[in-house]
Parts: structure tokens; C-alpha cells; sequence
């Protein structure tokens, strides 16, 4: 059969994050590659009790169709936890924040849209914006977060900006409380819309991060969240927050997508969230995150001293962003790191142009402090021999 593909299969490539992740499952490696929350945060008799309950008390509704919009009681239970005026009208429940990026595109970008991203951005946001052919165009940032006066200067024609303001994945960064204001300030003189995405925000070591970008312009922003990195991610559950006057749309791409999220499982987490659960349960997730961001921290100062390697120490989520000495290509490193049973994932898919091939991101989450150890002490060797490598190759050259 002569099947023919649409332009925009074109467009779909395989995620780099998941066919790393196959390396993963070789026996013996310890990763620091995939964005996997630790499953020893995973409530697990908390959702025994609450499938329990769910099915009990109406398990014939618990099993059919329902709301797109999403369950009624997990909707306000999202109103309710957020920091500015929400109406429950404007929650949409998501199979995942990633549907809500998939949303996003479908109803905001043209083939040949420009849109503004982070420097570098969340490589699945990236993959969700590609099929409607968009033009992503990366805006200068530093560790405060976009440069606002790059925003302003690329602002123009431009559909939405994408950020990620907590933590964000890949560099670990938080925009500070005086950025945020001069970026929602900027955009709202441009007439900019933002979609925020937020699902590292609890995930604070020392101190919340500032208020969200929804909570100064509500009417100017889409605001993305999830419960796979405060519950657990199988649950493939999240929400969006947006303008009523752009809402109705999303909810109709949604209908045409899947109906609606599964509603059992929206019911157990509805059930999980009573009594004020997540302000007992995240704390212990937070203090296990910053332990492990603390060890692999000692690990890079200890293991890679005179490498020249550069590192931040996040202020919380779950990844720690490095930049190895020139001359040296993390995609090409990382096969040899795989094979002293590490992993990693290479920085540059994380770019909207070109990328930074020195770049690398380390997830601390998952690991124990003692893999941690072993993983960037083994990380280091490949670096240096690497480096040593490189050398050769350039007295060689230097000689012919």
C-alpha cells in the first residue's frame, strides 16, 4: 500500500529523552538521564485507600464517560490550591501538562507561527509545538530568566512566549520575583500572551519560588500544571488554567483528542487530596530531592576539580544543568559514559536553534546519594579521558 504521509508527520521525530531512556534498562547503569520522579515518593497506600473508596462509593460512575471539561471537584480542588482568583470554569483537567502543550499548539499556532521559548526550553515542548510547523525562536536568558530586553526585541508577530519560570528543565534556573514583573510588564505592552508551565513549583528546597506569572495578568496567560511530580506520573494527570475568552477552544481540542481525561483516576486523586494530603506529602519529597541535590553537588565539586566544568546548585525541582571544558561534544560522550554505566542526557536538543553541544543535564532525583558517588566519579573519568583524547588529536594535527 502506498500510504502518504501528512507534511506534518514530517515534523514528528523520536523524543532523544525517551530513546535515551532505553539505555536506561541496560543492567548495571545508573541514570541521571530521564526526568523520572523518585518512585519512593509514590503514595501508594494512599491510593489503595482511595481506589477503594472510589469504587465503593460510585464505582458505575467512576467507570464511565465523563465531563471533558474534567471532574467537578478536582476542578475547584486546583482553584482552590492556586495563588490568585481562579474560577473553576476556566480548569480544564489534562491526561498529563503535556496534552495541555498539545492543546496549545493545536489552537494558537499556524504552520510558519513564530513563538518565543526559553534558552535553552523543555525539549517536549518543543516536540508538542512541532507538527503545527511552527517557527521557534529562542529569546536570550541568564539565570534570572529571559532577557527582557531580547523578549521585547523579538516580541513582535510573535503568537505566544513559552517559559518556565520554577526550576525549570533543563537548567535548573528560577526567575527571580523582579524579572517576573518586568517580563509579565513587557509582555502585556506587547500584547504577548504567555503559556506558563509549571510542574516543578512545589519542589522548593529552602523557600517557595515567587508568585506565578498568572497571578499578574490572568487574562494574559495559560497557565499548565501537573500532579506527576507531587503524586505520581503514571497517573498521567494534569490541568490548565487559561482565559475564558480563549478556554472554550482548548476544551473543544480536547474533545477531539480523547473526550476526556480518565475520570477514575481523576476521582482517586480527588479522594487522595482531602484533608489537606499534599501539604503533609510533599514536604518528605522535598527533603529527599534536596539531599540528593546536595550529594551530587559534593560529587561534581569533588570529582571534577580542575575540569573547568561549570554546574548550578538549583533551588529546587529535580535537574542540575553543567558545561564541560571546550572541545568536548556530550552527544559523542555520552556512549562512552554509558559505557563506565552512566547516562545523561546532551544539552543541545534543549535549544530552539542551535544548541550548546557542551552542555549536558543530570537528574539528582532518582539515584541514591551512593549511585550519585559512583555516577559522577565515572562521569569525570570520561570526561578527562576525553579531554586527554582531544589533546592527542590536536598535537597530531599540529605536527602533520
Amino acid at each position: 500500500m502506498n500510504w502518504k504521509l501528512a507534511a506534518r508527520a514530517a515534523k514528528m521525530n523520536p523524543s532523544v529523552l525517551r530513546e535515551i531512556l532505553k539505555v536506561t534498562e541496560r543492567p548495571g547503569i545508573i541514570s541521571l538521564a530521564g526526568g523520572l520522579p523518585s518512585p519512593k515518593t509514590f503514595p501508594i497506600q494512599a491510593f489503595a485507600d482511595a481506589c477503594a473508596e472510589v469504587l465503593h462509593n460510585d464505582g458505575q460512575a467512576a467507570l464511565q464517560y465523563a465531563a471533558s471539561e474534567g471532574f467537578a471537584p478536582l476542578r475547584q480542588a486546583v482553584a482552590d490550591m492556586l495563588p490568585w482568583n481562579v474560577d473553576p470554569s476556566q480548569v480544564l483537567i489534562t491526561t498529563g501538562s503535556q496534552q495541555g502543550l498539545d492543546l496549545v499548539a493545536k489552537v494558537l499556532i499556524d504552520p510558519g507561527s513564530k513563538v518565543l521559548v526559553e534558552t535553552p526550553t523543555y525539549l517536549g515542548a518543543l516536540q508538542a509545538f512541532g507538527p503545527m510547523e511552527p517557527n521557534p525562536v529562542g529569546v536570550a536568558s541568564d539565570d534570572d530568566g529571559v532577557i527582557v530586553e531580547d523578549l521585547v526585541a523579538k516580541a513582535k508577530d510573535a503568537r505566544f512566549i513559552y517559559l518556565l519560570p520554577n526550576f525549570q528543565n533543563p537548567p535548573g534556573r528560577t526567575m527571580t520575583e523582579e524579572r517576573r514583573a518586568a517580563v509579565s510588564a513587557a509582555a502585556a505592552a506587547a500584547g504577548l500572551p504567555i503559556v506558563e508551565d509549571n510542574p516543578y513549583g512545589e519542589l522548593w528546597f529552602d523557600e517557595a519560588p515567587p508568585p506565578p506569572l498568572a497571578a499578574r495578568n490572568p487574562e494574559g496567560v495559560i497557565y499548565l500544571g501537573s500532579f506527576s511530580k507531587v503524586l505520581a506520573p503514571g497517573l498521567r494527570l494534569g490541568f490548565l488554567v487559561a482565559p475564558k475568552s480563549i478556554y472554550p477552544k482548548l476544551l473543544q481540542a480536547k474533545q477531539a483528542v480523547d473526550l476526556h481525561t480518565p475520570i477514575f483516576t481523576q476521582r482517586m486523586v480527588s479522594a487522595v487530596m482531602k484533608d489537606n494530603f499534599l501539604e503533609r506529602h510533599v514536604p518528605t519529597i522535598r527533603a529527599l530531592y534536596k539531599r540528593q541535590r546536595d550529594a551530587m553537588s559534593a560529587a561534581l565539586t569533588r570529582e571534577m576539580a580542575g575540569l573547568d566544568v561549570k554546574f548550578n546548585a538549583p533551588k529546587g525541582g529535580m535537574f542540575l544543568w553543567a558545561r564541560l571544558p571546550e572541545g568536548i561534544d556530550t552527544v559523542t560522550l555520552l556512549p562512552k559514559a554509558v559505557e563506565r554505566n552512566v547516562a545523561f542526557v546532551p544539552g543541545a536538543p534543549f535549544y530552539a536553534g542551535e544548541g550548546d553541544a557542551r552542555t549536558l543535564r543530570l537528574s539528582f532525583v532518582t539515584a541514591s546519594v551512593e549511585e550519585i558517588d559512583t555516577a559522577i566519579a565515572a562521569l569525570a573519568q570520561t570526561v578527562r579521558e576525553e579531554l586527554a583524547l582531544a589533546g592527542d588529536k590536536q598535537l597530531a594535527a599540529a605536527q602533520i
